[in-house]
């Protein structure tokens, strides 16, 4: 089994009821069954094997895909984040390093002997579920909860540590509590041993703006589009577009709306005005800088055309 030596990394042991399956004088132990580890972390599969007496190991490997018929393939043929830290006579270690979302699947180990039909392959064999960190927000514009997430279930009850703006501060449940969040707070989780492994940070909205399409001269009957955009992590869930005129207070057009836009299908003079949105991502709301629209009558249109005509 062709793997490289390994080097110094940071081992995650995960331990269970050991289970043995196999048929007499042939076996494989498997330590765990399932593993949850972290993306980018290394864990160790590990097991032991038995044959009856007589025989000897001529090879051993990993795998994780089984055809009827076909000899099942060395995972570590092709992957140089793999070592195998076993040997032919009881032990059968699997290390793998830099741990990615792909590398989730059952792996099972196998082992020839050289004697006639002197093969066999354990099972149920080792699950790994491999995850990432992620920060749920939940709650409303005032008290909200950050939950630092995983896809499977992290065994040996992990301390986390969440961050805030780059900076360490707290250590302890999965949960962190805030009642404000200013324009420049960003927050992030790790868990204790492997704080190298952040989650992506969650923070409100950032340089909100509003643009509009098409460009140039607006005449009434026309068709223009107002965008918000803005920054921001998680999603923006809703804006709310705002409008006044003539200096007046600004009143709200359309409210918690899920798409960033505004449609005028035919555009009025009317509409002529100051107008900017509010994005909202469940931790706090960003405001664009207001925008003027100037809606010229129709006359202006047909005038327009004649002069571009006659140039």
């Amino acid at each position: 089994m062709a793997l490289r030596t390994a080097g110094s990394v940071l081992v995650v042991f995960l331990w269970s009821v050991t289970v043995v399956l196999g048929q007499t004088g042939w076996s494989v132990t498997y330590t765990t069954q399932s593993i949850c580890a972290l993306k980018g972390s290394t864990v160790e599969l590990t097991c032991s094997y038995t044959y009856p007496r007589g025989h000897k190991v001529t090879s051993t490997f990993w795998f994780t895909k089984m055809e009827t018929g076909i000899e099942p393939e060395d995972i570590g043929q092709n992957a140089g984040r793999l070592e195998y830290h076993g040997d032919k006579k009881k032990h059968c270690n699997l290390r793998i390093t830099d741990l990615r979302e792909s590398d989730s699947a059952t792996y099972k180990f196998r082992f020839i002997t050289d004697q006639t039909r002197g093969k066999y392959y354990g099972e149920p064999g080792v699950t790994l579920s491999v995850t990432g960190l992620q920060v749920k927000v939940t709650g409303g514009h005032q008290d909200k909860t950050l939950t630092c997430i995983t896809t499977c279930t992290l065994t040996d009850n992990p301390t986390y540590i969440w961050y805030k703006n780059g900076h360490k501060v707290k250590e302890d449940t999965s949960s962190l509590d805030s009642d404000s969040f200013s324009d420049a707070d960003s927050y992030s989780c790790a868990v204790k041993g492997h704080e190298g492994l952040h989650s992506p940070a969650v923070y409100g909205p950032r340089n909100t703006s509003v643009s509009v399409s098409p460009s140039g001269d607006i005449v009434e009957g026309s068709s223009v589009t107002l965008t918000c955009s803005s920054d921001a992590n998680p999603p923006v869930q809703s804006y709310t577009w705002l409008y006044r005129k003539n200096g007046g207070h600004y009143q709200s057009i359309s409210n918690q709306n899920t798409v960033p836009h505004h449609v005028f299908n035919q555009i009025k003079s009317s509409d002529t005005g100051e107008y900017d949105c509010e994005a909202w991502n469940g931790m706090k709301t960003g405001r664009a800088e207001t925008i003027n629209i100037d809606v010229k009558f129709e006359w202006l249109k047909e005038h327009l055309s004649v002069s571009q005509s006659l140039w």
